[in-house]
């Protein structure tokens, strides 16, 4: 082949540049991944969804799942991979009218395109609802909507998560509902698509966000009426499973008072519209006022109870302390008076051996005295105040004091005489 006829294809990050000289010639491979790499630079082929009747469905072995999507006048192969199939509604049957969303590639072994899936949604009211009562089945048998999974919504949360349509009247009438009854709440605003092919994917996103808040005390998922085809989104595995997994207590208002969705049976509590969810979770601001008040007056009663009730027992205290004070004064009284009765009769019984004693002893003592001696007519001679003992001691002419037991008489000795013993 000469230089002239020659053309490369070079593939560089999925898109494929063809070098041209006069005219075009690859070869298998390089045609195949130049229009592989068509198809990869094309944003709308990346993510699109598709309508048509289901064809020639398969299970492989594998897990993953094909089938052909019929329309009017052509078809596309459709494959659908293991780790998308877990999220069916329902097992798609030849015939169903269905929507699948997914992107387009090239299946280079055959040198074809094909569709792959990421979801296969039924079109429909009776595909819809029997996906539906399959899923709601299947869920049930799982305890998703088991009552007692369901948790207390608090009766006065200061934040509240709101996933629904930014722009959509349920909004409003949430924020309505929250200003008038109960401005002092929080309302955290997570925007997501409530209708449409989109939707799920956005609302489970939203779950996420929700998940990783701080101090959320519960969440509310509204939309306002439409069509059952609209609420489909809330029919979804993975938002009825978003809204069970939630770490708080979810509140649901979706719809018309007629219209049940699955995140309805899943969810904490129901409401049948989005203004009566909003009036379950932000509670009447009149109510609270008149909690409060009520909560005041038994507070103020049960204080002026209480210091009634301890006034009481403080005299009852001082009366028992006083009662005590007075028997035991009284016991003590007595008590004193018997030691004061023993004391004096042992006084006086001590004064008596005493007394006995001290006669004994002074009768013993007068029989020594001189004085006693002198009563029975002896007397005592005295000179200059020194008693004489013997007559030797006095010399004629001396004063001399004679004492007797009644008085004294002064003498003068005119003669003294010894006499012999």
């Amino acid at each position: 082949m000469s230089e002239r006829g020659r053309t490369s294809a070079r593939a560089e990050k999925g898109a494929v540049t063809i070098q041209r000289t006069s005219r075009a010639q690859l070869t298998v491979d390089e045609l195949t991944l130049y229009v592989h790499g068509l198809f990869a630079s094309d944003l709308m082929l990346k993510s699109l969804i598709v309508a048509g009747e289901i064809a020639e469905f398969k299970k492989h072995t594998s897990g993953h799942c094909y089938f052909t999507l019929l329309g009017k006048e052509s078809r596309v192969a459709c494959a659908i991979f293991k780790q998308y199939t877990g999220y069916l509604p329902q097992w798609p049957e030849n015939g169903d009218s269905v929507l699948v969303e997914g992107s387009v590639g090239v299946y280079s072994q055959r040198g074809v395109y094909q569709l792959y899936a990421r979801r296969i949604v039924p079109v429909g009211a009776g595909a819809i609802d029997r996906a539906r009562q399959e899923l709601k089945e299947r869920l049930n048998r799982e305890g998703i909507f088991r009552p007692e999974l369901k948790r207390p919504i608090p009766g006065y949360p200061a934040r509240v998560a709101v996933v629904t349509s930014a722009t959509g009247a349920a909004l409003r009438d949430v924020l309505r509902v929250s200003s008038r009854r109960y401005p002092l709440c929080e309302v955290l605003i997570v925007p997501a698509q409530v209708q449409g092919a989109e939707a799920p994917d956005e609302l489970v996103r939203a779950f996420f966000r929700v998940a990783s808040m701080d101090g959320v005390d519960c969440v509310l998922l509204v939309r306002g009426g439409g069509s059952r085809e609209d609420l489909v989104p809330f029919d979804d595995e993975r938002v009825v499973r978003a809204v069970r997994g939630c770490p708080f207590p979810v509140v649901t208002g979706l719809g018309h008072e007629v219209d049940e969705t699955l995140c309805d049976l899943a969810s904490d509590l129901r409401a049948s519209t989005p203004s009566a969810a909003a009036e379950l979770v932000f509670p009447d601001r009149n109510g609270v006022v008149g909690l409060l008040e009520q909560a005041h007056t038994r507070m103020v009663r049960a204080i002026e109870r209480r210091v009634m009730e301890e006034r009481n027992r403080s005299r009852e205290i001082c009366a028992n302390l006083s009662s005590r004070f007075a028997r035991r004064l009284s016991e003590a009284g007595e008590e004193l008076s018997a030691r004061f009765r023993g004391l004096s009769s042992g006084m006086r019984l001590r004064l008596a051996e005493a007394g006995n004693a001290l006669s004994v002893r002074a009768a013993a003592l007068n029989a020594l005295s001189p004085l006693a001696s002198l009563e029975r007519g002896f007397v005592t001679c005295e000179r200059d105040g020194r008693r004489l003992l013997s007559v030797r001691e006095i010399v004629p002419g001396d004063e001399l004091e004679v004492r007797f037991s009644d008085g004294k008489a002064v003498c003068v000795a005119d003669s003294t005489k010894e006499e012999g013993c």
